[in-house]
């Protein structure tokens, strides 16, 4: 061989963003923005409108919930799609859907965050946050 090495047998493309910051009232916006420019070139755009909704609702409840409202958002390509994590330094877990009461006030945005992507989850960080994360598969 010459080292050509077909396309078949390249390690699967990976790429991401992180970005730290302290979330506002405009924020979601602009990660929207910022989310939609990668999938596009990323050859996802499909999966562009779950993303941003899901997305939003992650950066409303940092700007909700989160006293000092820091928060990373990290926007991971996986072979199969695009993995979302959005990580604070608050402890307080945010109730899954099927735990809320009917009259609850809050809480229905995770209703929309379920109903938009593949799969999310919450997990504890080492340091006393959490991570909130979804994944959209294409």
């Amino acid at each position: 061989m010459n080292g050509y090495i077909p396309p078949t047998y390249l390690a699967p493309f990976r790429a991401q963003y992180r970005l730290r910051l302290t979330a506002g009232a405009h924020s979601a916006r602009h990660i929207r923005s910022i989310a939609r420019s990668l999938l596009d070139e990323w050859e996802l755009a499909e999966v562009t409108d779950a993303v941003e909704l899901a997305l939003t609702e992650l950066v409303a409840n940092v700007v909700r919930h989160v006293p000092d409202r820091r928060c990373e958002v990290l926007i991971l390509r996986q072979t199969a799609g695009v993995r979302v994590e959005v990580t604070d330094g608050c402890e307080r877990l945010p109730l899954r859907p099927e735990e809320l009461r009917p009259d609850a006030e809050n809480g229905r945005g995770l209703v929309l965050l379920e109903a938009s992507v593949d799969k999310w989850g919450v997990d504890a960080t080492r340091t006393g946050g959490k991570t909130v994360w979804f994944e959209c598969r294409v």
